[in-house]
């Protein structure tokens, strides 16, 4: 899930690329290195824990604690939000009943929803579940009904007659299957549907079909007392804690929990590194459903499939408001690699470093420490409107008492912070906005400042 962020992060690292020969992995002591570089020198996560999977066994690689100078120390058994890298799990349920025969990929979505639900369609076409597993739906990122009374865990008030609502009302912007469109409506609904179908929870069926015969033990959204105390809390992107999500309606998107050691096991049965009776059904999902995403980008059923330097890598990230997770693998080096970690900064470049060195390590500029100003808040006033960033995305701006709150297209409302009178801070990511006045002191529009890059948002409204 990357709803907190004001763009996606493009993130940008002083690690030093390591030199190695070939396609040799890294010692554990240099995969050592990269987390406590990330952790200490950069200061972008608090506790990460590496894990990689290959016809020689598993490595599991720990640095950091569950605060940054406070708590166990994070390893193969803690427990990590890890985001839309639950979107594989929903997926390996779709594929699960389309083997047992209960559903087809290319059954209309509405076929399994209450008949008061009226999905939209485009050109006489309908939404098919397999539309919903590609993202090629046409429905929205985030529903047009979005808006959380806590931004700190925006999902939570999200009901099943909201979504419900949203999609009886929804008009498709594009035809469906023409174009990949990351969805976080879509996949949240294909969770539902699964659900719904079985008569069950979304968790109950994931920890029934999937974990259990794989004995992944600490994967689920509802934690006992035994796996909240290895739960390490979550921080964002500047490091401040981020109290825990929780996704009731769009779990399928997002809501999971799990370990390193428990990835791993899904990873080594997708991989078929072990035995199980669920290696050919989750070999299925890894079949192309849709080419031509992005550049050297097609999709799976969830995973994604990225063709680069002579190879393949099949994999999904996430990202809630205080972790971010990654997991893949390469099928011609037949080697996975899991990387988790209890910050939202991004970690998919070691992810996808450790799966082909040729992927380089990204390098970050230091954070700023920033203090908020005191200013006569009633200056918010005429920062209120909207401001286009780029077609079809926009900045909302609104005044919520004495706290001003941006919005992106498709994104969580989250406050800025002010520094001066025209410049605010996010506290959740490591970007700004500077709010630009004409002569006559009218604000005409507003800069992002992030990654290094300044694009400007015009005002509209």
């Amino acid at each position: 899930m990357k709803t907190t962020a004001c763009i996606a992060l493009c993130c940008v690292m002083s690690v030093a690329t390591l030199s190695h020969a070939g396609d040799a992995s890294l010692t554990d002591s240099e995969i050592k290195a990269i987390l406590r570089d990330r952790i200490e020198v950069a200061r972008k996560s608090v506790g990460m824990v590496v894990g990689i999977v290959d016809e020689h066994g598993t490595r599991v690689i720990g640095y950091g604690r569950f605060e940054r100078d406070n708590g166990p120390e994070v390893n193969g058994d803690t427990v990590f939000e890890i985001g839309s890298t639950t979107k594989v799990f929903t997926t390996t349920l779709l594929q699960d009943m389309v083997e047992r025969g209960k559903m087809k990929l290319d059954d209309p979505a509405a076929k399994y929803l209450p008949k008061s639900v009226k999905m939209p369609t485009r050109g006489g076409k309908e939404i098919t579940l397999l539309d919903l597993a590609a993202h090629t739906s046409a429905l929205p990122r985030m529903p047009d009904n979005f808006a959380p009374k806590d931004t700190r865990n925006p999902y939570a008030d999200f009901t099943v007659a909201q979504m419900y609502a949203c999609l009886s009302g929804c008009t498709l912007q594009r035809d469906i299957g023409a174009k990949y469109e990351y969805s976080n409506l879509g996949m949240g609904l294909l969770g539902h549907i699964v659900a719904l179908k079985e008569h069950k929870s979304f968790e109950a069926l994931v920890v029934e079909r999937i974990c259990r015969p794989l004995k992944m033990d600490s994967t689920c959204i509802t934690l006992d007392a035994k796996l909240k105390a290895r739960l390490a809390p979550g921080h964002t992107a500047t490091g401040e804690p981020q109290p825990n999500w929780d996704l009731p309606t769009l779990a399928g998107a997002g809501a999971l929990r799990s370990t390193v050691n428990d990835l791993l096991k899904f990873l080594s049965a997708n991989m078929g590194l072990v035995k199980s009776t669920l290696t050919p059904m989750l070999q299925k999902t890894h079949a192309i459903r849709f080419r031509g995403a992005a550049p050297e980008l097609d999709l799976a059923l969830g995973w994604h499939v990225v063709h680069k330097f002579g190879g393949n890598l099949i994999w999904h990230n996430g990202e809630t408001g205080g972790y971010h997770s990654f997991m893949g693998f390469s099928p011609d080096k037949r080697r996975g690699v899991v990387v988790l970690s209890n910050s939202a900064n991004s970690i998919d470049d070691i992810g996808t470093h450790l799966l082909e060195s040729q992927y380089k390590l990204a390098r970050f500029q230091p954070v700023k420490e920033r203090k908020v100003a005191k200013i006569n808040y009633n200056i918010y006033d005429a920062y209120v409107g909207r401001y286009e960033l780029a077609p079809d995305v926009f900045f909302t701006i609104r005044r919520d008492g004495d706290h001003l709150m941006a919005q992106l297209t498709g994104q969580s409302s989250l406050e800025v912070f002010p520094e001066s009178e025209t410049e605010f801070f996010y506290k959740v990511v490591d970007a700004q906005l500077t709010f630009v006045k004409n002569d006559k002191g009218e604000v005409t529009s507003l800069i992002l400042h992030q990654n290094g890059q300044h694009p400007a948002a015009m005002r509209v409204k």
